[in-house]
Order: C-alpha cells, then structure tokens, then sequence
C-alpha cells in the first residue's frame, strides 16, 4: 500500500513536470482533441505503474463540467466536450466493453457512490421528548412530585417513596412504550426504504452484462435500459435510437420526452424508460445528479397511518378520555368520602375532624387522593396497541420476505387480508415465463417441428430470417428469445451472417395500441428498402393483402384465404396458444426512416404459436382464494378465445358450465363500450376480460370499487402502472415487472409466483386477526380494572389495587402478554375459509366486544366479592388485600389464553398449538407474579404470604374464568345481541 502511494506521488509529480514542458502547440493539439477548453488529459505512460498513470487521468476530469452539461441538457457544452462518445474517451469508457471491475472501486473513491444522503432519522431521545410533552404525562409527573413531597415528609424516604415513585414509574413505562414504538417504526421504514430502493440495474463491463445494485453504478458505467426501466444516474444515450422517458418525477410536466442519440442525448436520473431501449454513459452518480440534490432535500414522513392505526388512535383517545372521566368520578367521591366522615384511619379513628385537623394532615389524604384518582389514567390508557401493532407489522415484513413477498406500503398489510377479488393476468403470474413455439404456419401449411431441406422455399427462408434477426434482436422478451431460438435451431439462421446483410434504418418499438413492432431495414446487396412487422396475429393480418405459401407462391388475401387464415389463428387460441404473425413488404428507396410504418400492403411470412407452460400450483392457489371467499378475475390482452382456454385451464372457472361464455366472459372494447348501468350490472358476473387494453382494466377495476369490492391487481408492464395505483392493493412481479410498476405498486411477489400472492392473503388475515386478539385482550384488562378501582372507590373509600400494584400488573401483563397473544401465530385454514372482513370496518366487531364484557362482568363480580364479602369473612385485611391482587393478575393470565382463541370459536381446546413463544411468555408472567407476591410485602400491602390454600383460591377464580366465558357464549350471548352487526 505504501509503494502504491510513493508511485502515485512519483507520477502526479512526473506528470506536472511534464506538463510545464510541454511546447503551446502541443497543448493546443491536446485541446482540440478533446473539444473543451475546461478539459486538459495527457496520456503519462509509465511501464513500471500503468495502473497508477490510469487513475490520474480519471481524477483530473472536470467533474462540474460533467455534471453541468446533463442536468441543464446543455448541447453546446456536449459540442465543446466533442460529442457523446468524445466524453467516453474521456471517462476512460469503452462503449462496447464497458469499464473493468477492476476500476470500479476507484471510480467509486474518484466520482463518489450513486446514493444520497437523507435527512437525519428521529433519534429515540426524540421520540422521548416529544412523548414528555404530553398532558397525561405532565399530569402524572405532578401528581408524583406533589406525593413524594408530603409522603416523604410524614413517612421518610425509606416508606415515603412508593406511591409518589410509582406513578413516576407508570409515567416513565408510558413515555418508554410509546417512544419505542415509534423509535421502532422509523427504523422500520428505513430499512424498507432502503429495499425499496435497491433497484437491480444491467451494467456492461468487462463485454459482458451484469445485474448489479443500483447504488454499486459508478461513473463511466455503460448500463442497458429497458422499457419500464428506472434511469439509475445521470448520463447521455450512446446509441441512435430514440428512446421515450417519463421525467414527471423530476418536474410538473407530463408526457414523455424524446431522447435522441444527436438531438437530445441527456438522461436523467430518477426518470422512467417509458418506451423503447438502448444504452446508456454514467456520466455522474448520487449526490451530483438532480435527482439525488432533490431526494435528500425531501422531508421524508415515514409514519405512514393505515386505516388500522387510525382505528386504534380513536379506540386510545376513546379510553384516554374514559379514565379521565373516571378519574373525575373517583376523585370526587373519595374527596366527598373524606371530608363528610366516612373514612376512617388504621386505628378506627375519622380521618377529617374539621377544623381539629391540621392543614398537613389534611393534605396528606388529599394528595393520596388525587394520586389514587390519577392512576386510573394510568389503568385505562392502551398504550400497548401501538407497540403491538409494530411488533406484529415488524414480524410480518420478515416474514413476508422470507415467503418472496417484499410489502413497499404497510396499509398493504391489512388491505390484503381483506381482498374480496384479485385480477390476474396470465403472462404476469400464471406462468413459467419459459415460451416455447408449439406450431409453425406458412400460409395454410404447418412446418414440422424440424422441416427437411427443400421443404420451405428458399427465396421464403430468407425472408423468415431476415425478418426474424432484425426485429426479434431488439428487445430480448421470453417470447422473442423462445421464436429466435427455435429458429436458429430449426431454420438455420445465423445470426452474425444475417445481420451483416442488413442496415437497420429506424426501429419502431412495441406499440400496445398497434399491437406489434417493426423496423425499417436496407439489404446491403441490392440496396432495396424492406419494412418487417412482428405482432399479434389478427392485427397483423389485417395489414396483409398477399401471403406466402411454402413453395414461394405469392396469394392474394382474398375473403376464402383470410377465413382460412383466421380459423388457424383460432384453432390456435382454444389450444391457449400465444399467435404471432411476421410480415414484410419493399418500399421505396427514398423511405424516410421516421416515417410512420404503414398499415396496408403487406406480405404474410408466417404464423407462429407460442405456449407459456402453467405453473403446476396455479390451480391449487386459485381454488383456495375461491374457498377464502375470493373472486379471480383473469384479465389478459389475448384474444377472448385464448383467455378462455386459459381461465378453464387454470380453474378460473369450469367448462361445464352453460352461460360461461354470456355472463362471465368479455371482451375489452366490448366492455368499454357498455353503458355505466350495464357495466354494474355485469361486473358482478365477470371472470374473464380477454383482448383487454390497460383502460379497459383500469375501468374494470373501478367498477369493481364502485360495487364494494376490495380490489388487488398484479402487473408487470409499463402499461399496467395505472391499473396498480388505482386497485386497492397493487401486486407487481419482481423478475418480470419493470420499475415503473414496482413503483406503483404497494407490493412486489419477487417470485412472480400466484402461490405467493395467496401467501399474503393468508397472512394478511393472520395479521388482522392476531391484531384483534391483542385489542381485546388489552381493553379486557383496562376496563376491567377501571370498573373494579369505581365500584371499590365508590363502596369503600379505597382503590382495590395501589399505584405500585397497578403499574406492576401493566408492565408484565402489557409487555409478556403482548408477546404470548401475539406470538406470531401462523396463518390457520380456518382463517382461509371465512369470507374477507373488510379493512375500513372497525377492528372491534361484535363477538370482540361480547367477550370483553363476559370477562369485565366476571372479574368486577368476582374481585368485588372477593374484597368486600367473601375475602373479608373467610380472611383478614391484610391478606385479602395480597389475595385480591394476585387473583387480578392471576385472571389477566387466564384472559390470555381467551383472547387467543378464534373469537367465534366456542371450545376453550381450540387454541392449543405447540408455542415455544406463547408458553414461554405465560410460564414468565407466572413465575414473575408468584415472586413478587412472596417477596415483596410493600407492594401487596402485606407482611403475610398467601399459603397454598389461597393460591388455589386465586387460581380457581381465574380458571373459572374459562367455564364462565363458555357458558356465556353457549347459552347468554345466542339470545342477547350487546351490539349490531
């Protein structure tokens, strides 16, 4: 490393004294060669450092330059620079081979790294300080502080700090919980961000393609673009084709922009290949490009607030002004109770004597008062919702990429689980992407598999393959690649001879409107102009007026040959094959290449059937969506022929059914056409949309909306970006879907496998529904505790449970229970075979609110008894204050495992699943709260344990728990209805 380093100095030394010895005249040669007075590279050749000489030159290039030129799209900078490929050689680039690996790490310490940087994330501290600034959180600290004082005062440290030290406790567990939550939140979607935009990017170096990282691009990369593309940095186009950009992410302005190899060369990062292909010169990365100054500029709010978590801030808010109104209630009642003589002290004495008692000792029940009133804020706010919302969302992300699933938006999440249709389309999900040409056509003949010499006319051969090398080169799809590859190894074309035989003149790329593509092509040999089509077969044919046959004999398309064309075209559909159609015709000599290719005189070549092979799971994926309630729409550009032969193939829906055809299927100009009564009136009964365009499907999808359904969509295409915005829950394919539809989409199936999206399905119930379970254990447990604090406050003049006790009964029921009732349970078929719920809906539906008012009614009842009849007469004081305590926490246990049951199921067996988690999480909260009953004497009030008896007795009242909740959902809740449906 040292050598290296005394080398480099060597070299810029050599090359500075090299350059002072340089004569004008050989300064000015090196200018003009380079075309940029800006811009001065000197060749330094050095046999024992050649690496070294190379990275000078790299550092010396005028960066600002550079950057400059591309961001104001500056032609004349470009001039003065020499042009497109001048600035390669002065990047150091070839354009064919790319730039070595062996560069890249110096190119990355010269020009920097193609990322940029963010604001600052929220640090905890933050979160903590903002929580602080709550009124609850204000109100507790002053409470605490004003019962610190005076209990101190009168008791001393040593026994004066418990209540006042426990509400600073409780205040401290509520800052800490919703700090974390949102502490873990950010973090959270950081790190999805960070997944989100690692964007895979082709790259030459070294002559061949890489798929590398979008942040590994480096400057003098030479990357290919595709339609559908992300430009990862700022560069110019290097071949001359044009090429279509969406640049509505770096302005105002829609539409597309042409980019042109002379014209308008300049490529900026962040925008979209809209249409077209070619290649591209990294001119700058990151922080140098436009897009990088903008995006760390961008405040990014990364809190993104689910219909979920809307619902669970009013149930929060809801409870937060409950206690508050409780707490009222309490404290008037306690300070009516004091002041009227009716309580009284350990010794039997009143507690207030009017003016015999002193000012201190007045304060002193007052401050414990309000303490006791302001704990059940404490006891009534859920803050743990938050927090398990979080966990859950956390958990799921995980997992869910783990399943090949990446979710970009986490309303995702819960809108899936409440899908009721998903539209599909074949050539996104069904299949293995792996095209196979089955039949081949030249006129009304079919070609063997391997056609023998002779067998096709050579004068039509070579037409196939000029045609076939020219336009099927262009874009590299799974159904070009299959047709090129069948036939070099059937027809015999070579591809290098071929293409020395034509000059491309201008390339007319996929056209979804047209339905094809084309080029314009010279033949070197007799200099005539020949325009080639490629396309879907019926388009193609209607632009057909002659057709070759095999033996070289051109027909006329008259109305007998067009009908017999058009029935092999058929034929092909019911066997649900892909039809394809090549056709060329001469032109005249003075084509313009720009012109518009025309659509009448041409020559039918061939027609080719394709098939896709069907993922095997396919029909398994889409009967258990059918069976979850779910409808699958299948939504294909085929011809209607084809998507039937499809929808059946993959049990859309069954062949033996009468009105299939009339009811469940149509097509795409048809449905477009239909007025928007008939239109709701038939979305409905819709199964199949076949020769679709992406406006039919979008209208589809909105209809579909209208009529209530919750609507998810998978896409691929450049095309299918609207139809994902507009869908409640958009699925794009990670291997076949191009950027724009990944950025338009809420979720990306990375194996572009049907089986993943129901994967989804399934675990996005799960997550709702392990929501649900942890809504009503938590509200079970607070309004429990809010009714037994009233009716003990009211009744006796004290709280059932101090300050000490309730933030103990919070802190390891919230945090352990949290883990046990959402313990990560895995999808259920039970799940999979009730109708979707929907997301909008409140999350706290009936059966939810019944049981919650089965186990507050039991635990008021029997803790009530238990304090103030039963205990009192069976136990002294003392001890029936620990038992009644216990017997609380005792009973929350038991809630867990209720709320963990399938909230319709009736048998309290039905949950046992084997839970390391759940088990672990219950087997603490017990162990926890038998040490500190037995332990700790300040916090039951006690000096006494509870012997074996009295643990029983608390056992037995939490079990029976259980019995009564069965009994109740048996025999009560079938004959009374507590709330609407």
């Amino acid at each position: 490393m040292a050598m290296r380093r005394w080398k480099m100095a060597y070299t810029v030394i050599y090359f500075i004294r090299h350059l002072v010895s340089l004569s004008k005249k050989d300064l000015d040669s090196q200018t003009k060669n380079l075309g940029s007075p800006s811009y001065v590279a000197i060749d330094v050749h050095d046999d024992t450092s050649p690496r070294e000489n190379k990275f000078v030159s790299l550092i010396i290039v005028d960066q600002r330059t550079l950057i400059d030129m591309v961001k104001e799209k500056s032609l004349e900078i470009l001039n003065q620079l020499g042009g497109v490929l001048q600035v390669a050689v002065i990047l150091e680039t070839d354009i064919k081979d790319g730039v070595g690996e062996v560069d890249v790490a110096h190119r990355r310490d010269v020009f920097g790294e193609n990322s940029y940087k963010k604001a600052p994330s929220k640090r905890f501290l933050s979160s903590v300080l903002e929580e602080c600034k709550d009124p609850t959180i204000i109100t507790l600290l002053f409470c605490a502080i004003m019962s610190l004082g005076f209990a101190i005062k009168l008791h001393g440290l040593r026994d004066g700090w418990y209540d006042g030290g426990s509400i600073i406790l409780a205040a401290v567990h509520l800052v800490a919980v919703s700090a974390i939550s949102k502490f873990m939140k950010s973090n959270q979607f950081e790190k999805l961000s960070r997944v989100r935009n690692d964007i895979k990017v082709q790259v030459v170096r070294d002559g061949r393609q890489h798929q590398i990282s979008i942040f590994d691009v480096v400057v003098g990369d030479v990357v290919y673009l595709n339609k559908g593309d992300q430009i990862p940095a700022d560069g110019l186009l290097l071949n001359d084709s044009s090429l279509k950009v969406d640049e509505s992410s770096m302005s105002s302005e829609m539409g597309h922009a042409e980019v042109k190899g002379r014209d308008n060369p300049f490529l900026l990062s962040g925008s979209k290949a809209a249409e077209g292909n070619g290649f591209m010169l990294v001119t700058s990365v990151g922080m140098n490009t436009a897009w990088g100054e903008m995006m760390s500029s961008r405040s990014h709010d990364l809190d993104e607030q689910t219909p979920l978590r809307s619902h669970l801030d009013k149930i929060i808010s809801y409870m937060r002004k409950v206690g508050w109104t409780v707490a009222l209630l309490v404290l008037a009642v306690l300070l009516m109770r004091y002041f009227t003589r009716n309580t009284r002290d350990d010794s039997g004495h009143y507690e207030y004597n009017g003016s015999k008692t002193k000012i201190n000792d007045v304060l002193d029940p007052v401050v414990h008062i309000i303490v006791a009133a302001v704990t059940i804020v404490v006891v009534a706010t859920p803050e743990g919702l938050s927090l398990a919302v979080t966990l859950t969302y956390l958990y799921f992300m995980k997992r869910m990429m783990k399943e090949r699933v990446m979710v970009r938006e986490l309303s995702a999440c819960e809108k899936m689980g409440s899908a009721t249709t998903i539209i599909i389309d074949k050539k996104d999900i069904l299949t293995l992407n792996q095209m196979e040409v089955v039949e081949f056509f030249i006129g009304e003949d079919i070609i063997k598999a391997k056609p023998s010499s002779g067998e096709i006319e050579s004068k039509v051969l070579e037409l196939l393959q000029e045609g076939f090398t020219s336009i099927l080169e262009i874009s590299g799809s799974p159904t070009e690649k299959a047709i090129l590859s069948w036939a070099m190894s059937h027809l015999g074309i070579n591809i290098g001879e071929e293409k020395k035989k034509v000059e491309i003149k201008h390339v007319e790329n996929f056209d979804p409107e047209k339905n094809g593509s084309g080029v314009l092509l010279v033949r070197r040999n007799n200099e005539k102009v020949v325009r080639h089509r490629k396309g879907d077969a019926e388009v193609i044919l209607a632009m057909c007026s002659n057709y070759y046959v095999r033996n070289g004999e051109i027909r006329d398309v008259n109305e007998d040959a067009r009908k017999q064309l058009k029935e092999i075209i058929r034929s092909m559909a019911v066997k649900s094959l892909c039809c394809m159609a090549f056709a060329c015709k001469e032109v005249e000599e003075g084509g313009q290449a720009s012109d518009e290719l025309e659509a009448f005189g041409f020559t039918l070549l061939g027609l080719v059937g394709l098939k896709d092979p069907y993922r095997i799971e396919v029909r398994t994926a889409v009967e258990s969506c059918k069976n979850a309630g779910v409808k699958v729409i299948l939504v294909t550009g085929d011809d209607v022929r084809t998507a039937r032969a499809t929808a059946i193939e993959c049990g859309v829906f069954s062949c033996d059914q009468e009105d299939v055809e009339s009811d469940a299927i149509v097509e795409g100009v048809q449905f477009s056409n239909y007025s928007r009564e008939q239109r709701m009136e038939r979305i409905g009964k819709l199964l199949v949309m076949g020769s679709s365009s992406p406006s039919d499907k979008l209208e589809m999808i909105r209809c579909l909306k209208e009529d209530g359904h919750v609507v998810a969509v998978t896409g691929g295409g450049t095309n299918d970006a609207l139809a994902l915005k507009e869908a409640d829950i958009g699925l794009s394919m990670g291997i076949r879907g191009t950027e724009v539809a990944k950025e338009s989409s809420k979720i990306v199936i990375l194996d572009d496998n049907f089986i993943s999206v129901v994967t989804m399905l399934s675990w996005g119930r799960c997550v709702y529904n392990n929501i649900q379970k942890f809504i009503q254990f938590q509200l079970t447990m607070n309004v429990a505790a809010l009714v037994i604090n009233l009716i003990s406050a009211c009744s006796s003049g004290v709280l059932s449970l101090s300050a000490f006790q309730i933030l103990w009964e919070k802190v390891i029921i919230d945090t352990l229970g949290l883990l046990a009732v959402i313990s990560h349970d895995q999808p259920s078929k039970d799940l999979m075979r009730k109708p979707p719920v929907c997301w909008s809906k409140r999350p706290i539906n009936e059966s939810i609110f019944n049981n919650i008012l089965i186990q507050v009614f039991y635990q008021a009842v029997t803790l009530s008894a238990l304090q103030f009849t039963v205990g009192k007469s069976i136990l002294d004081l003392a001890i029936n204050n620990t038992l009644v305590f216990n017997t609380s926490v005792i009973c929350q246990v038991f809630n867990i495992f209720t709320a963990r049951l399938p909230v319709e199921k009736k048998s309290m067996f039905m949950w046992i699943r084997k839970n390391k988690r759940f088990l672990a999480a219950v087997l603490v909260v017990t162990v926890a709260q038998g040490v500190i009953v037995e332990l700790s004497s300040k916090v039951t009030n006690s000096n006494e344990k509870l012997d074996r008896k009295q643990w029983c007795v608390s056992l037995s009242i939490a079990a029976s728990s259980w019995l009564f909740d069965q009994l109740a959902r048996r025999l009560i809740l079938p004959k009374i209805s507590f709330l609407g449906s």
